[in-house]
């Protein structure tokens, strides 16, 4: 027997993708209803083999229904995912809205998993920010063995976590550098983004870091140890699909990159490409499609006691969406649901 499974959102990118990884990990789904707002209804959607047609979010019945996948933004998330909650039907929620709620599970399974039992109090699981949830990823079995005091991270953020609009910018910018009669203002981002980057996502915050950076100091705080120092600088690169992060750690005890390098091959979700040569690392092209988080580059930093630089790249559409909310799905219907 499987699971009734809502994928709300499905017409955006992470619905979409959402729906590509329920299939190829073949989630056992009995049967799947697919979600829009008045403007996309019947707009259709590939699930596996199948062609669904999207179905009013207002008006739907979340009722007998057992996991809603929601990638809707937080405005239309306060509407729908009490509803659903309400209805008995349990949210694993992309946005931000729960993240920060003390009785609202934050998970990245292969960090937390214990905490899913958490969900009951709301009916609700909040997904972590995408550049979060490949950093702690790494994080986790690192802090395991020599506990980690500060982290630094310079992130390299693509323009799909900006959504469909920020990919078409993009692209259109891009075209109009080689035709300079078209339009390069910029629409989605404070600047143009084509050929530049910009050394902000979201907006700023009082003390000057933006709620991007805010995100990472918050989340990873809470999905692995609040005692963790976390300073970050979030940047918005022209790339389409995937992030990548130069992360630096201090840690209480004395790590070898060795060891280090060895921990993160055996840990869950991680991929180690490592080589000190020419090329002997992962780019954002490169891990596109990918389940993994990838790590290169591991090395001691010299100049604190207990310190490693490493490089860490993923698909901010798999695991720093998607991947992670199926993942929290998984581990739902495996701990508690059991039905699958």
């Amino acid at each position: 027997m499987g699971y009734r499974v809502v994928v709300a959102g499905a017409t955006g990118n992470v619905g979409r993708e959402m729906l590509n990884i329920l299939d190829e990990r073949q989630f056992p789904v009995d049967e799947v209803a697919v979600l829009a707002s008045r403007k996309s209804l019947g707009t259709e959607v590939t699930f596996g083999d199948k062609t669904l047609k999207t179905q009013d979010l207002d008006t739907f019945d979340f009722a007998g229904w057992d996991i809603a996948l929601f990638a809707i933004g937080s405005d239309a998330t306060k509407i729908y995912a009490p509803r659903s909650a309400a209805a008995g039907c349990v949210v694993i929620d992309n946005s931000s809205l729960y993240r920060y709620d003390p009785e609202i599970p934050l998970i990245v399974p292969e960090c937390n998993p214990q905490d899913v039992h958490k969900y009951a109090k709301k009916n609700i699981i909040a997904n972590p920010n995408c550049s979060t949830a490949q950093m702690v990823v790494a994080l986790k079995p690192l802090h395991d063995r020599a506990r980690i005091k500060r982290v630094v991270v310079s992130t390299y953020q693509s323009v799909s976590g900006a959504g469909k609009g920020g990919m078409d910018e993009l692209w259109d910018q891009t075209k109009a550098v080689y035709n300079p009669t078209d339009d390069v203002a910029p629409k989605q981002f404070q600047k143009q983004i084509a050929f530049n980057l910009i050394p902000q996502i979201d907006v700023f915050m009082e003390d000057g870091t933006t709620k991007e950076e805010w995100k990472m100091v918050a989340e990873t705080k809470k999905i692995v140890d609040p005692s963790i120092k976390v300073t970050a600088t979030c940047v918005r690169v022209p790339v389409f699909v995937g992030h990548s992060e130069a992360v630096n750690i201090e840690f209480e005890d004395f790590l070898d990159e060795d060891e280090a390098r060895d921990i993160l091959r055996e840990a869950p979700g991680i991929m180690v490409i490592d080589k000190r040569e020419d090329g002997g690392y992962v780019t954002p092209v490169e891990c596109v499609g990918d389940f993994a988080t990838f790590i290169s580059r591991i090395r001691q930093d010299p100049t604190i006691e207990n310190g490693l630089n490493l490089w860490c790249v993923s698909d901010n559409l798999r695991k720093g969406a998607a991947l992670n909310a199926v993942q929290i799905a998984e581990l739902l219907g495996r701990e508690v649901l059991k039905k699958g």
